[in-house]
């Protein structure tokens, strides 16, 4: 018999699941500390926990049975999820669990924000009768911008519309199309926020999501507008929210999530048009039992056999098989990273072309790790090798893959295109036995340079000292560079260098690069290159 180890309070119906399957031996050992653990996870096949317990690397060595780890929730920060895909182990969770939850407390903080609920309150409670200092107004006809259109954001979109809302909606992935059959408006960000009379959040918190609303973007907003942040603290500037409700252009905040928790000593809780909770989010009866529930069910399916849809990582391969594909996996995230981070707008298809080699290694995990790459950079936290199929598909973008026995020039070939609302960029790698991975096509441009973590790309005029130039600015800086390629299609005409550096390039050098004349493009990305 099959053993569970549960080591976090789980809800009752949770734990009735794995009681009533019948098949498994169920041990609860709730607060377990960490030495207990790793001494006793060896005699379990799966591991349930919520938040408290911290899945190791430790835990996942000594566990040489273990089989699956089960999150109840949506988050994994306290599982080491490649130490787990590294020994085989699949790790679980259940997104959408707390959907339609969070939604509704949201709804429920623009109402009080609207009609100033919590400080009415308090002021009657101190015995004070103030009906006029308390007048709000009507969210009907008002317009609501969101920002960040996943599946809490569409719940959210939903609930404004029975209340008679207009909606205006931002999300790289949102195309105009699905917005119709939703009855919204498609817009940029800057459109969505400089329209708005509410504006509410909903994208996980990602290098590019921090500090997504600051100072240049409150400054477009309406004066009065009304701002809520029930979704990750740090999205939201919390300076540059003061600075605004200081200078009268936002007019209430509802905020459940800060840049520092817990927030107690938090400035904003001194403001009185902000309503503050302690990240509620997610706590209802309905949730707590939604993910213990689904969670339940899953470590249930994947021990008998079966399939479940919210795995975090790769599925159980052989240590051979994991072994040849691995490259092949790493190249798909890196070219799926680096083509989303220099398309411009939104993602609608995503077309993979496989030569060689590749199409005789297990394929679904390479499109699974191009996907990762694309979906992540764009506000996707919560994207791993086994959702993010089911993510593309939810969003609406199109995944074409094409498979070729051999390439002209390449023993192995993979090329990622995205198109988009506003333009296409095609990527393309290989694996080379001894040399590792390279990218050698950018668009038109053929290159051949191995991929860093941080990289410079440029595209710019083909002139003498350009190169002198750019790498002048760079040195300046401190960064150095590692690597270099540069590519043109005709002499004097248009040319592209990729730069490897060796870290971060600031802002204000990035903008001296770009001011270079004859520099039409610069980015600099990061890609996932794994140690």
């Amino acid at each position: 018999m099959q053993r569970i180890l549960v080591t976090d309070p789980i809800s009752e119906q949770g734990l009735h699941e794995l009681y009533a399957a019948g098949d498994f031996e169920i041990v609860e050992k709730v607060g377990i500390s960490a030495g207990e653990l790793v001494h006793v996870i060896a005699e379990f096949d799966a591991l349930l926990v919520r938040s408290q317990t911290k899945v190791t690397k430790e835990v996942i060595l000594a566990g040489k049975k273990l089989r699956v780890i089960g999150r109840a929730g949506v988050g994994v920060d306290n599982i080491d999820v490649r130490a787990a895909t590294k020994a085989g182990i699949l790790v679980i969770n259940a997104p959408d669990g707390n959907t339609v939850t969070t939604a509704e407390f949201t709804f429920s903080m623009m109402l009080a924000l609207a009609r100033h609920i919590p400080q009415a309150n308090a002021s009657l409670r101190s015995g004070k009768w103030e009906r006029t200092l308390f007048t709000g107004v009507e969210l009907r006809d008002k317009i609501l911008g969101i920002v960040g259109f996943g599946r809490i954001g569409t719940e959210v979109a939903k609930r404004a519309q029975v209340f008679g809302m207009q909606v205006i909606a931002y999300d790289p992935f949102l195309s105009v199309t699905r917005g119709e059959k939703l009855g919204i408006q498609v817009a940029s960000l800057d459109e969505t926020i400089q329209k708005a009379d509410f504006i509410t959040v909903h994208t996980p918190l990602t290098k590019d999501t921090r500090h997504l609303i600051s100072d240049k973007e409150f400054a477009m907003m309406k004066r009065g507008v009304k701002v809520l942040n029930c979704a990750r603290g740090g999205i939201i500037d919390e300076a540059a929210l003061i600075r605004a409700l200081d200078e009268g252009v936002v007019s209430g905040a509802a905020l459940d999530v800060y840049e520092e928790e817990p927030a107690m000593a938090n400035p904003l809780l001194s403001y009185p048009q902000v309503i503050a909770t302690p990240h509620l989010g997610a706590s209802t009866v309905e949730a707590q039992v939604n993910v213990a529930v689904d969670v339940a069910v899953g470590l249930i399916r994947l021990l008998r056999g079966e399939s479940y849809p919210h795995t975090v990582n790769l599925p159980a391969l052989s240590a051979e098989a994991r072994k040849k594909v691995e490259p092949f996996v790493q190249l798909g995230e890196i070219i799926g990273s680096m083509a989303a981070q220099t398309i411009r707008g939104s993602v609608q298809q995503v077309q993979i072309k496989y030569f060689g080699e590749p199409i005789t290694q297990p394929i679904d995990a390479i499109t699974r790790s191009i996907l990762k790459g694309v979906l992540t950079h764009f506000y996707r936290e919560e994207v791993h090798l086994i959702s993010a199929n089911l993510i593309a598909e939810e969003i609406g973008i199109e995944v074409i893959e094409t498979k070729q026995p051999r390439h002209a020039t390449y023993a192995n070939l993979i090329e990622v295109q995205l198109s988009g609302d506003q333009s296409k960029v095609a990527v393309a790698g290989t694996v080379i036995p001894g040399h590792g991975l390279h990218i050698i096509q950018m668009d038109e441009y053929s290159v051949d340079i191995a991929p860093s973590e941080a990289m410079v790309l440029t595209w710019h005029r083909d002139q003498p000292g350009m190169i002198g130039h750019v790498g002048g600015i760079l040195g300046q800086s401190g960064v150095n560079i590692a690597s270099m390629q540069v590519s043109r299609q005709e002499n004097g005409g248009q040319a592209m260098m990729i730069l490897g550096v060796d870290r971060e390039v600031d802002a204000m050098h990035l903008k001296q690069i770009r001011d270079t004349v004859g520099m039409d493009r610069v980015l600099y990305i990061e890609l996932p290159i794994q140690s």
